[in-house]
């Protein structure tokens, strides 16, 4: 089963940030985007509220353009918010009214989760957002279509401030959550390292979650609740699946992926 060629010859594989999955992304048919402090969480509750959501690169002005271009509300950073705009935020999104925005489409910049999903859907693959709220769901959806066809989980990680990845502990649990649930074999060392991880802290998972750096940065900042809510383990059923450039609610899809 073993090759010389990366995680080829397993079947469930896992990696690091976008040069990681492009490593692991060769002949998959599903590759899981874990991004749990903020971007797939942030989705996931978006998704849930009924909205398509675009990941988008680059956070520029030319996401404006694109916002415009296909009427869509476009999230902002957090700290230009003013009230009503949604940032890569999730409490920022269950605090908006949204019927009265009339927010149904968001484009949703983020250099880390968005610019992976965007990548692995270039390559072929069928992209899901997986968090802590919808791992179970996003395992169990997965399961149900990919039969023996290959799956990579890639955890998006942070950034130190020269721009190099920094391996974030709650993409590692959130990865290790999904692969729990898939309750798949051939997997990876990388991949049962991630279960292993997620194992050790399952029972305490969001207090863990809250101490993390990127808890920690966050509450510091002002914004504990983005981390109330991604701590939320199971809370949604709702599984954001990239189709057409759009995320959009795959759970009541009954159609095996081509």
């Amino acid at each position: 089963m073993k090759t010389s060629d990366g995680q080829g010859g397993y079947r469930v594989r896992f990696d690091w940030g976008p040069v990681g999955a492009d490593a692991v992304a060769p002949d998959v048919a599903f590759v899981a985007v874990v991004d749990v402090l903020s971007f797939t969480t942030t989705l996931t509750v978006a998704v849930e509220q009924g909205i398509s959501v675009l990941p988008y690169r680059w956070r520029d002005d030319s996401a404006v353009a694109v916002a415009r271009r296909n009427g869509a509300a476009l999230a902002v950073f957090r700290s230009q918010a003013g009230p009503g705009q949604i940032t890569l935020s999730p409490e920022s999104i269950l605090r908006t009214d949204l019927k009265a925005a009339k927010i149904d489409r968001l484009v949703l910049p983020s250099p880390n989760g968005s610019a992976i999903s965007a990548r692995m859907a270039d390559a072929g693959a069928t992209v899901i957002g997986v968090c802590l709220r919808n791992a179970a769901a996003a395992a169990e959806w997965v399961r149900l279509r990919c039969g023996d066809r290959p799956v990579a989980v890639v955890a998006a990680g942070e950034r130190w401030p020269d721009g190099s990845l920094r391996p974030a502990v709650e993409d590692l649990w959130g990865a290790g959550a999904f692969l729990d649930g898939l309750k798949q074999e051939g997997l990876s060392p990388e991949a049962a390292t991630a279960v292993a991880a997620y194992r050790g802290v399952a029972d305490r998972l969001g207090e863990e979650l809250h101490e993390s750096v990127s808890g920690r940065e966050l509450r510091n900042n002002g914004f504990e609740g983005d981390v109330t809510v991604a701590a939320s383990v199971g809370a949604s059923k709702v599984v954001p699946v990239l189709r057409e450039g759009w995320f959009v609610d795959g759970g009541s899809d009954l159609e095996a992926d081509g």
